[in-house]
């Protein structure tokens, strides 16, 4: 990670391809905010959020699991963070894996909510109110980044076993079992809790993947306006007149890895109430 020790700082910044691609980042993000703004919220049915999906598995169980989770990626964060120090975070990997990690923080708590709920009393209708006032917001936190988290693994798991590993290994990186467990656990964890959660999954989501991306690529152009020489990702360099397109094909592949997630959600949601017509409670919209 070096810093810039020669005279071309601003000239770097002159280069014909920085305000195409900085356009080609604003626009959807700006785009993003504007839906999100104009966005109506679901009705959110609470017990979604902690009640599985399969009708003989108790809440505990997802509880257990997202502990679980939980705990393992911070083990891997950990490492990383023990490895490379103050550049933990400088790769869209790690906030990923964070990102990952907050979800299943909430998922935790909320299930641990949940279960706490279950095993009193039915409450009263006023008590009904109340208990989903104090969920409502947690409950569509813990939505949306759920959904962020599906683009965003997507995302970093496609673009290193299908683009960073077969032309850059050895040139630029070594796989460990370290690298191997960054780029995998956070979608087979969050794959599992698909398999088992109730939580809603509209498209609506993909506003917020994309914010998280531009948020990413414009914290990289401000340590980079900084002085920082390196990128992390060869194709977010802005010297080669190949940039714009780069950061074209990067924006467009935002569509597919949601899209992806998406149709697994759905897959779920059609294929499983045939194959296990006792077991699979369908989600009630």
């Amino acid at each position: 990670m070096s810093i810039s020790d020669d005279n071309e700082g601003l000239q770097y910044w002159v280069r014909w391809q920085v305000p195409v691609c900085a356009l080609i980042i604003a626009l959807p993000a700006v785009e993003a905010v504007k839906f999100i703004k104009k966005l109506k919220a679901e009705p959110l049915n609470h017990t979604d959020l902690w009640n599985p999906c399969w009708r003989n598995l108790n809440p505990l169980w997802v509880l257990v699991y997202r502990a679980f989770a939980f705990v393992c990626l911070s083990w891997v964060l950990y490492e990383v963070i023990l490895l490379t120090k103050a550049y933990a975070f400088y790769f869209y990997t790690q906030w990923t894996l964070a990102l990952v990690m907050v979800y299943f923080a909430l998922g935790t708590i909320v299930s641990a909510y949940g279960c706490q709920l279950s095993s009193k009393k039915p409450p009263s209708g006023k008590a009904q109110e109340e208990i989903q006032k104090k969920v409502r917001f947690w409950g569509y936190l813990m939505q949306i980044t759920y959904q962020t988290c599906a683009g965003a693994v997507m995302l970093t798991d496609i673009v290193f076993w299908c683009i960073l590993v077969p032309f850059l290994l050895g040139e630029q990186f070594h796989l460990t079992l370290l690298i191997g467990f960054l780029h995998s656990l956070n979608a087979i964890f969050l794959l599992l809790d698909t398999a088992v959660n109730n939580v809603a999954f509209p498209w609506s989501g993909f506003a917020y993947f994309v914010i998280f991306s531009c948020t990413y690529v414009t914290f990289q152009w401000v340590l980079h306006a900084c002085g920082f020489t390196w990128w992390p990702y060869p194709f977010l360099e802005l010297r080669t007149p190949w940039a714009p397109l780069w950061y074209l094909c990067l924006a467009l592949v935002h569509i597919p890895c949601y899209g992806i997630y998406a149709l697994i959600v759905k897959m779920k949601s059609s294929v499983f109430p045939r194959l296990f017509p006792h077991a699979f409670v369908v989600r009630s919209h």
